[in-house]
């Protein structure tokens, strides 16, 4: 049996495709053969538990590892600290008897001295657990390595902020006093330790001192670069033998999902398992072209799965987080990268956003499109006017399988003039946009794609790219802003017109010139045809 891309749990090497980890390992190796204690904080199936599964038995060979997750620990464990120290004992010497059956009688006897500890004394403390523990690793012939996942189930609870305080204790004496201890810690989770201690005491959130601050930082980028996608693909093409274009393929990929490990194997998946056979495509033999590859990104944007519901209810727990997300998406505020700021701490913490340069951008494509849809289906607009005269007329804009933009253009000027032809500049340029993604969305979706090319995203333009059967249409919304402006605007659509290889483009100027003429006209800027709309 072949394997198959995994969307769920541990991906292990021998029963799925995978990008190679290698260079991963080799620099994760590098901070632990230093004694380096560190988190790896990544937002949720950032493959964060495949990467650490692969560190241990990378590190088997000169390191004994133990691997815990913190999920097995109940709730009930975190109650007070002789609770939370037996179970963490408890799954400590379960993983040591598992890992590491041959060993000495000085580690078994250690073993054992832990083991009555927590069978028959009453009262079982941190400092009790950590002097077991260093007594172990005393007495081990290889240096510990301890990894623990999914530390954020602790988040709420005070006696893990203990558990860390005594880990820094013992680090600190290992380096004053050449105290054995972990030879090297790891914390896998999405939280990072400071925002641990902020969402324990929330009225305490100016004080950021944490009780793992020797922790060094951890900057390895853990999204799949453009090479290693199609390293994947190559794998998987040589069992399947698709004929894909696998440069093409990788590159569709990584520019939709920005390497996002579960974006990057859900498409895959979907390619593979789901789409074969189907009506979605003209041809169903061949899923692993771009019209296979767009329609996995339609059925993608339209399910539910564990991914968006995390972000959905980040968005409801946050309020701070929504308000810098409606920024970016809707208003084309540029946000500087600030870590001090809360929100733009979390929207990186969560995934929702990455930085890029000096500003803060949302993390990829599929996450900007899904939030595009949340917010324009959201209670506050999905009855808006603009919506329902959507419904009305997206009959009449597909001809023969082909989509007539300009039509579009001409029936959202007349219902745009009509509806809200009396509203300032203030709310024009606030809403203007959001107006014709509410338009647009219900005449393309679930036939066709859309998204935002978030470079040139602003207060004054944004440039939609719309993807309909196989056809591309560009379209740049602009705020009017002086004929100079518009004549370079008008250039610039241009000079995308080639990166496309198109020869007509789109604009949908909102113009509070009172001279303007509104309507949808036809303009030629050397050899391109531009289809301009203004309202």
């Amino acid at each position: 049996m072949r394997k198959e891309f995994n969307i769920t749990g541990l991906c292990v090497p021998k029963k799925h495709y995978m990008v190679n980890l290698n260079s991963r390992l080799e620099h994760l190796k590098k901070m632990i053969d230093k004694g380096s204690y560190f988190a790896v904080n990544r937002a949720r199936q950032y493959g964060k538990t495949t990467m650490l599964a692969a560190l241990a038995d990378f590190l088997k060979n000169e390191y004994r590892v133990i691997f815990l997750d913190f999920q097995i620990i109940g709730s009930a464990m975190y109650e007070n600290e002789d609770s939370f120290s037996r179970a963490f004992a408890d799954c400590f010497l379960s993983e040591f008897d598992i890992e590491y059956k041959n060993r000495s009688e000085s580690i078994e006897n250690a073993i054992l001295d832990l083991k009555r500890s927590v069978e028959f004394q009453e009262e079982f403390y941190l400092m009790q657990l950590f002097r077991h523990l260093t007594a172990i690793c005393e007495l081990s012939d290889k240096p510990i390595v301890l990894m623990i996942d999914e530390v954020d189930t602790a988040a709420n609870n005070q006696v893990f902020l203990d558990f860390l305080s005594q880990l820094r204790n013992y680090y600190l004496q290992r380096e004053r006093k050449g105290t054995v201890t972990f030879h090297s810690v790891i914390l896998a989770g999405v939280y990072d330790i400071k925002n641990l201690k902020r969402k324990l005491r929330p009225e305490e959130v100016h004080k950021l001192n944490s009780p793992w601050n020797i922790a060094v930082d951890f900057k390895m980028d853990m999204s799949f670069s453009k090479t290693e996608i199609a390293g994947m693909l190559q794998e998987y093409e040589s069992d399947v033998h698709t004929g894909m274009d696998i440069d093409q393929m990788a590159g569709l990929i990584y520019d939709e999902t920005s390497g996002y490990p579960f974006l990057v194997c859900r498409l895959c998946k979907i390619m593979d398992e789901e789409l074969p056979g189907t009506l979605a495509l003209h041809h169903p033999a061949n899923t692993w072209n771009r019209e296979g590859f767009l329609a996995a990104v339609r059925m993608l944007l339209l399910e539910k799965n564990t991914l968006f519901d995390s972000l959905n209810h980040k968005l409801e727990d946050y309020p701070e987080l929504k308000r810098a997300i409606c920024k970016l998406l809707f208003n084309g505020d540029k946000i500087v990268y600030n870590p001090d700021l809360e929100e733009i701490d979390i929207a990186v913490m969560f995934g929702f956003a990455k930085r890029e340069e000096a500003v803060v951008v949302i993390a990829n494509r599929i996450f900007e499109t899904r939030l595009y849809n949340r917010f324009l289906t959201s209670e506050e607009w999905k009855e808006d006017r603009i919506t329902q005269a959507s419904f009305l007329d997206k009959s009449g804009f597909v001809v023969d399988g082909h989509l007539n933009l300009r039509k579009i253009l001409e029936k959202f000027v007349l219902h745009f003039q009509e509806l809200y032809g009396d509203k300032d500049q203030k709310f024009v340029e606030e809403y203007g946009r959001r107006f014709f993604l509410l338009y647009l969305r219900p005449i393309i979706n679930g036939t066709g794609n859309y998204y935002i090319e978030s470079q040139t995203r602003d207060k004054k333009r944004t440039d939609v790219i719309v993807d309909y059967r196989g056809e591309q249409f560009l379209i740049e919304m602009k705020i009017w802003h002086g004929k100079e402006y518009h004549e370079r605007g008008e250039a610039q659509l241009t000079e995308y017109l080639d990166i496309y290889h198109k020869q007509t483009g789109y604009m949908l100027s909102f113009n509070f010139n009172k001279k303007k003429e509104t309507g949808v006209f036809d303009r030629k800027i050397g050899s391109k045809q531009i289809i301009e709309a203004v309202v």
